[in-house]
């Protein structure tokens, strides 16, 4: 039986991949502007200042696409919090604290932009919006109490890095606004490249502690939630993604959890002692009990929107 590293131990033999990483990230980075994304001719004043205050009928996006795009956004506005949470598992020291600083300002261009966008077009009451950031930044980040550390960390953002770039560009498409569409596509091309980052060091993570992260990893997945979690209404909101393909159990998997399962060579590793054969036992049969809920999900999803579309052809002109 292995002994665990420590966090000083695996921080230390993992800065030279964190470096590498690093620096193929700055190489990769599109340098981008949040005002070159923002329809600026379309915003005017709100009462305060002499104008009008948002009304609904001014919002040219669906209920959907206005649930998406204020769920989105305030993940993003939750930042400070995911700075701390990253900033104590890593370091501040050397590449680690570099990568940290770099990420975080990257992050925060998109709540910039994302904010400025719903605002001069008048998408969502900007009123109800602050309110719910106010809520949602003093709440914090929501993980669960046994998570902690490196290896936990790590995990959790790879597959969250991934599933907030499936989120965005999904949004994008549901938004009908060539504006919008573009914005998100250049914010879900930053979080592959985040994802890129936490996946590799994830990974090189496990090759230097299969047992410790394989645990680590099943512990994130059989106990995942989105980093929007604690956020007014959010439940709800969810669903009503989910039903709309904005993001749903299918998603998860298919798009998130296998594809980088199998970038890790999970199930063909040879190299887990007894814990981390356990974990991967674990980790199967919970990915076969979603399979089955993904199908009995969707079975009641097409029920329910073939009920919605009957009774729309019945609704008088």
């Amino acid at each position: 039986m292995t002994k665990d590293l420590t966090q000083l131990e695996i921080l230390t033999a993992l800065e030279p991949v964190a470096e590498t990483n690093l620096n193929r990230h700055l190489s990769m980075a599109k340098e981008w502007h949040p005002h070159d994304y923002v329809p600026w001719d379309e915003g005017r004043n709100f009462a305060a200042m002499g104008g009008q205050d948002w009304d609904p009928s001014q919002s040219g996006l669906s209920e959907v696409a206005k649930v998406a795009m204020v769920t989105n956004l305030l993940t993003e506005d939750n930042l400070p919090s995911y700075h701390r949470e990253i900033a104590e598992s890593f370091s501040m020291d050397g590449a680690w604290g570099t990568w940290v600083g770099r990420w975080t300002a990257e992050e925060n261009r998109h709540g910039i932009v994302m904010r400025d966008y719903l605002v001069v077009t008048r998408s969502v009451d900007p009123v109800a919006l602050e309110q719910a950031r106010m809520i949602h930044m003093t709440n914090g980040v929501q993980s669960p109490e046994e998570w902690g550390g490196f290896l936990d960390n790590v995990a959790y953002v790879t597959f969250q890095e991934l599933a907030t770039r499936v989120s965005h560009r999904n949004t994008g498409r549901v938004c009908d606004d060539a504006v919008a569409d573009r914005m998100l596509q250049r914010i879900a091309a930053d979080e592959n490249l985040h994802m890129i980052f936490y996946r590799t060091l994830c990974g090189a993570g496990l090759d230097l502690a299969p047992d410790q992260a394989m645990f680590a990893i099943t512990k994130v997945l059989t106990n995942f939630v989105m980093p929007g979690y604690g956020m007014p209404n959010f439940r709800r909101n969810g669903v009503l993604m989910a039903k709309h393909g904005i993001y749903d159990l299918r998603q998860h998997l298919d798009e998130v959890v296998k594809p980088v399962l199998k970038q890790w060579n999970i199930f063909e590793r040879s190299d887990f002692g007894a814990r981390g054969e356990q974990c991967r036992e674990v980790l199967g049969t919970w990915l076969e009990q979603k399979e089955a809920e993904v199908l009995k999900f969707e079975e009641q999803r097409d029920r329910l929107l073939a009920r919605e579309a009957a009774r729309a052809e019945l609704q008088p002109v």
